[in-house]
């Protein structure tokens, strides 16, 4: 006898098949979704960057117009 594939898939063949299938659809929505949480993460990054360096550079032009502060004089005690 000679052993050959039928042209029918067994349905252990068939239910690997499906397995494969929903696993590399599952993969890629996953790494899809990965890829999309670090979009916002750099964005989000890139705002709050944004405001850092405004807040430094106001920071910094309100220390150049406003004069420095008096050294405090310690008292002696007697």
């Amino acid at each position: 006898m000679s052993a050959r594939k039928s042209a029918e898939p067994s349905p252990e063949g068939i239910a690997r098949s499906d397995r494969k299938r929903l696993a590399a659809e599952e993969g890629a929505q996953a790494l899809a979704e990965v890829e999309k949480q670090a979009v916002a993460v750099r964005a989000n990054m890139t705002r709050l960057r944004e405001m850092r360096e405004a807040k430094e550079a106001a920071d910094a032009a309100l220390r150049t117009t406003s004069p420095a502060p008096a050294p405090k004089r310690r008292s002696k005690k007697p």
